[in-house]
């Protein structure tokens, strides 16, 4: 689907609203995952539905066959902000470069790639995809070396990412415990603006113990997505309760939205954000 080259205005988002008494403790902040909502759509008009469903901000995941005049425009139109995008997956079951020792070139070429088109649409943040290879010390080197190269090229956020292993098996980075000595090592090396991208979805699914990760890591912590565990629907099914995590959030002073990266049911994303109100 191709947009209008008209531009309008999208309307006031329709938010049903808490009483005045916990409006202070509804604070939370909602960004859509535009890899997974909307996805029947092209990125300006899906920008425009989030917009319209009343999300605070969009991120999205390879975005490089869009028309950068068109998304921006669509961003402009709707006033959110993009918080992030992500570096390319490469080739089929690469998922990404950054880890892989034969790859450098590649993985640098994708990097700045990433960086020009943040830029141009002004997005906060650049999710370094690891790819998959075998763990071992050449990788975590290729990886530090590729992130610390990342962090010398923009003063953007570069955001890496646990994926579980049922989803992606054979992906480089899999744990919290792992991306924290990668981010360390690679702060040591002057790669101040890395940090990690905290998915409670993935957490959930490879190592429990959600929101106590989440305190621990969130000084480290540069974005935050969620979806329920272990179908990755929406939030408010599931063995997660997101109520819990949101609450202890605000408890914390998150204060970022928070990113909703969750598969709707039948593909449609507008019937199923009944859990902004919930939530």
């Amino acid at each position: 689907m191709q947009d209008s080259q008209t531009h309008t205005k999208a309307p006031e988002p329709q938010r049903s609203r808490p009483p005045a008494q916990d409006q202070a403790k509804s604070a939370l902040r909602f960004s859509a995952n535009l890899g997974f909502l909307w996805t029947e759509r092209s990125l300006p008009a899906a920008i425009r539905a989030a917009g319209a469903a009343g999300f605070d901000a969009v991120e999205c995941h390879w975005p490089y066959d869009q028309p950068v005049a068109e998304v921006r425009a669509a961003l402009e139109d709707t006033g959110l902000p993009l918080l992030g995008l992500n570096t390319r997956r490469g080739a089929a079951g690469q998922n990404g470069l950054a880890a892989l020792p034969d790859a450098v070139p590649a993985a640098r070429a994708a990097i700045d790639e990433a960086i020009a088109y943040a830029d141009a649409v002004e997005a906060e943040a650049i999710h370094v995809m690891a790819g998959q290879t075998a763990q071992g010390p050449e990788a975590q080197e290729t990886f530090v070396e590729n992130l610390v190269y990342a962090c010398a090229r923009t003063q953007r956020t570069i955001l890496i990412e646990p994926l579980n292993r049922f989803d992606a098996p054979g992906y480089f980075l899999q744990t919290t415990v792992q991306a924290r000595v990668i981010i360390e090592t690679a702060r040591a090396q002057g790669a101040n603006n890395l940090r990690l991208m905290f998915d409670c979805y993935h957490v959930g699914r490879t190592e429990g113990a959600v929101i106590e990760r989440l305190e621990a890591l969130l000084p480290l912590i540069g974005h935050i997505q969620f979806a329920s565990v272990p179908d990755r629907g929406r939030p408010d099914q599931g063995e997660l309760d997101y109520a819990q995590v949101f609450d202890r959030l605000r408890a914390l002073g998150w204060s970022r939205p928070l990113g909703a990266e969750y598969r709707p049911e039948k593909g449609d994303s507008d019937a199923s954000l009944g859990w902004l109100g919930r939530l």
